[in-house]
């Protein structure tokens, strides 16, 4: 039986509670520009069927508005029409996301970069020139590239395909955007709980809280009961001795790091 009075006079526990993090993770963004709160290690609770997760992908989601002039389509010089720069767009992202490929990581059952375009609208009639065309996509990045860094790409390559045209374009964010994460070879905290639960470290493709609380400078790993195919749906659920099982090892886990770590 782990001594708790103990082991918060020896190595503080503390328990977070987060707001948003099913949407905007705005709980979590906090606390990392707060700066609080400081600690060696930090479990994120998430349904990974208590094994340690110690790389995801980031996610971002972004919306591109390409604008023209509208006109009547039996004279195409009276317009500019948004789709066919937003044509222009698609052949030249098509191609950077083939290279994304280049780099890849093999702990990921889809090795790489993935931009996926989800959503497309431009047009009313089609007798009318387009005056605005609106795309949104999804890219997951994988650990070691940087969100900002392929925002600024992303607009420096729709800016050089549209140069030479008498098209606008805006890019905007549709959410803050989560970073890819990885523990770090060196992860004394994904080491502990491979030994504790006797499964190796393995990576997910959901995104997480991970990467704030690493940024606060902790030795971060996402564990926890349940399968994530069980949720965020109707009759979501967690097995009792799922349950039983991380009360056993979190009493191992809190007993290293805590009393003796």
């Amino acid at each position: 039986m782990v001594n708790f009075r103990r082991c918060l006079t020896h190595h503080p526990l503390i328990i977070v509670a987060t707001a948003d993090e099913e949407s905007t993770m705005d709980g979590a963004r906090l606390l990392a520009r707060l700066k609080r709160p400081k600690a060696k290690y930090c479990v994120i609770g998430e349904p990974t069927d208590l094994t340690p997760v110690h790389m995801h992908k980031g996610v971002m989601m972004e919306s591109l508005t390409v604008t023209g002039r509208s006109g009547h389509s039996s004279d195409p010089q009276m317009g500019r029409n948004a789709i066919d720069g937003m044509m222009r767009v698609l052949t030249d992202l098509s191609a950077w996301r083939e290279s994304l490929k280049q780099q890849s990581n093999p702990a990921f059952l889809v090795p790489y970069t993935t931009l996926n375009f989800g959503h497309i609208c431009g047009g009313d009639n089609p007798n009318r020139i387009c005056p605005q065309c609106v795309l949104n996509f999804d890219l997951r990045p994988l650990p070691g590239m940087s969100g900002a860094q392929l925002r600024q790409e992303l607009r420096e390559r729709i800016a050089r395909v549209l140069d030479d045209t008498d098209l606008d374009f805006e890019m905007t964010s549709l959410m803050s955007g989560i970073e890819p994460f990885s523990s770090g070879d060196d992860s004394v905290l994904a080491r502990e709980l491979s030994g504790i639960s006797g499964k190796a470290p393995i990576t997910v493709a959901f995104g997480t809280e991970a990467p704030f609380f690493k940024e606060l400078g902790c030795d971060t790993v996402v564990f926890g009961p349940g399968r994530i195919d069980q949720a965020n749906q109707p009759d979501e659920y967690i097995e009792l001795s799922a349950l039983d099982e991380t009360v056993r090892m979190l009493r191992r886990l809190i007993h290293r790091c805590c009393m003796t770590g």
